[in-house]
């Protein structure tokens, strides 16, 4: 924790989580649970998948991330075009020196926004695997690190799929969280229709959290504390992925792993220290809904991966409280 503070470790991580959330909120009225999650990746030290249509916020959200932390950020505009070298960086030969230079690209960032993902090559898509997952790129044979914390916040649009290319689940494993912004609702639209015609622009975010903060906030996470009786209850569920018909492929232990990380950040941004059942619920359909893969039957008979985890969650025995009977 900050030397700077002499507030309770969870009592500080609450405030600055809220403090996060409520500057992220004026970018994106409306969306309190779209902005939650993503803030709980963050906090979760993994990467985020905004999957949604054209014009609901899926950048903004993205950008009022980045602009809400002091730190660097990129954002890449994928293309068909986009080649992995302008992800990663290259090396240049300097004339002047007689040696080769190397170039950092976008990549080298602690947030990078991933823009519309799935119109990359998948050669160019899978220049990010490596830098998602080892917090580093290899150019030329060198590895080199990335800042620290790192977070990519890729969007794409799952209608339009005219010159796209899909996802492989192997990448879509990488991603901590899948969410969805979605509409706002009648107030919510009305409200920024009006403050869009007064003022004609997006508000201007400020910084409201220091990098040192958010690298704190991230190890302090990985201290909250989680029961074997949850431990338990996140293992059945991962054990129910794999023993249902409609799947052809289950949540493996990364994704169980995913689970209880991703739930020990939702603890914190409540001001526990503990991880209850319910967070675990909380944070599963974003967590565990891109990895899984449905049957070709399951397919045809018009379910969902969302419908299938609503029915996991439903039927898995959660565990009581300690001294519960």
């Amino acid at each position: 924790m900050p030397a700077t503070t002499d507030a309770e470790p969870g009592a500080y991580f609450a405030a600055a989580h809220a403090a996060l959330r409520s500057n992220v909120e004026r970018a994106l009225s409306g969306k309190p649970h779209a902005v939650r999650m993503a803030l709980t990746c963050l906090f979760a030290g993994g990467h985020l998948l905004v999957e949604d249509v054209p014009g609901v916020g899926k950048t903004t959200l993205a950008k009022a991330i980045a602009a809400s932390i002091d730190a660097s950020w990129h954002r890449i505009q994928f293309t068909p075009d986009l080649l992995p070298s302008d992800i990663t960086g290259t090396t240049v030969y300097d004339q002047k020196t007689s040696t080769f230079d190397f170039r950092p690209g976008p990549a080298f960032a602690h947030i990078v926004v991933a823009d519309e993902i799935n119109r990359a090559s998948p050669k160019t898509q899978s220049a990010l695997l490596e830098v998602m997952e080892e917090r580093q790129v290899t150019v030329d044979g060198r590895p080199r690190q990335v800042p620290t914390p790192f977070l990519v916040v890729a969007t794409q649009n799952p209608v339009d799929l005219q010159g796209t290319y899909r996802l492989p689940e192997a990448q879509l494993d990488r991603f901590l969280l899948r969410i969805a912004v979605g509409y706002p609702d009648l107030v919510a639209e009305r409200d920024l229709i009006m403050d869009r015609a007064r003022t004609g622009t997006s508000p201007e975010l400020k910084p409201v959290a220091k990098i040192d903060q958010i690298r704190w906030m991230i190890e302090y996470v990985s201290r909250v504390y989680i029961s074997e009786a949850v431990a338990e209850y996140v293992a059945r569920i991962a054990e129910a992925t794999r023993a249902t018909p409609h799947l052809q492929l289950g949540m493996s232990p990364r994704g169980s792993l995913a689970l209880v990380r991703t739930a020990q950040a939702s603890a914190a941004g409540e001001g526990r220290g503990y991880v209850t059942p319910d967070d675990v619920k909380a944070v599963a359909q974003a967590v565990i809904a891109h990895r899984l893969v449905l049957t070709p039957q399951a397919e045809i008979d018009g379910l969902t991966t969302t419908a299938v985890v609503n029915e996991i969650m439903s039927s898995v025995v959660v565990p009581l409280p300690a001294g519960a009977r």
